[in-house]
Parts: structure tokens; C-alpha cells; sequence
């Protein structure tokens, strides 16, 4: 599984960017990611929290940070059902300080929480 489709999950489940920062720094390693300020995370938060909660499909939610230059959409591509769970099929694209990123992942919402739905459970 690659950093960045880490990121996005963890982004999803995290409770505040202070602890997305504290307990997932090793996952941001070679991501635009990693060099995302506290500032940077809030804002990709709180888009990628829009896209998952209202955004309609293939609509593109922006987020730019105009102090840094940071910034990324986040589409979803798909909205469906696994095991009666509703899910989410995401494009992510982030750019910071030159590094960029675009990854497609699937998530699926259990216990008020997006999770990511590993690579074994998306051969159905």
C-alpha cells in the first residue's frame, strides 16, 4: 500500500490534524505529504472531510494553501456498497514543495469512521 492512500485513511479516521501528525509521521515519508505544515493538514482535513461527507461524484473539492503553495483536490470517483457498508472510491492529488501525488483509493465508512478498504478485499 503506498504512503499516500495511508495518508488519505488515516486523514479519514484522525481526530484532529495534531494527532494525525503525531501518530502517522512515518506514513508521510516521500509524500507532498511530508512536507505539509500543521496549517497545510488542517486544510487538506477539511476538504478531504467535505469531499467524503457532501461532495457528488466526480465533483473535485480544491483546497490550496495560499501561504505556503500547498495544495491538491480530492474527487470522488464513485460512491458504493461492500458488505453493506457504504463506500467510496477517491482520487487524491496533493502538491507541496515541488513533490506531487495522485492516487486513487477505496474507502469504506464503519463506526463513523472512513476506512481504507485493503487491496485482499477489493478482488470482489
Amino acid at each position: 500500500m503506498r504512503p499516500a492512500s495511508l495518508l488519505l485513511a488515516a486523514a479519514c479516521a484522525a481526530l484532529s490534524p495534531g494527532a494525525l501528525a503525531q501518530n502517522w509521521v512515518q506514513l508521510l515519508k516521500n509524500t507532498p505529504a511530508e512536507r505539509f505544515d500543521e496549517e497545510d493538514l488542517r486544510i487538506f482535513l477539511d476538504a478531504s472531510r467535505r469531499a467524503l461527507a457532501e461532495a457528488p461524484d466526480n465533483q473535485p473539492v480544491a483546497w490550496e494553501n495560499p501561504k505556503t503553495r500547498a495544495r491538491g483536490e480530492i474527487t470522488v470517483l464513485r460512491s458504493f456498497q461492500y458488505q453493506s457498508l457504504p463506500c467510496k472510491e477517491v482520487r487524491v492529488r496533493n502538491e507541496a514543495q515541488g513533490r506531487k501525488a495522485d492516487n486513487t483509493l477505496k474507502l469504506c465508512r464503519k463506526d463513523d469512521k472512513w476506512r481504507l478498504l485493503g487491496s485482499s478485499q477489493m478482488k470482489k
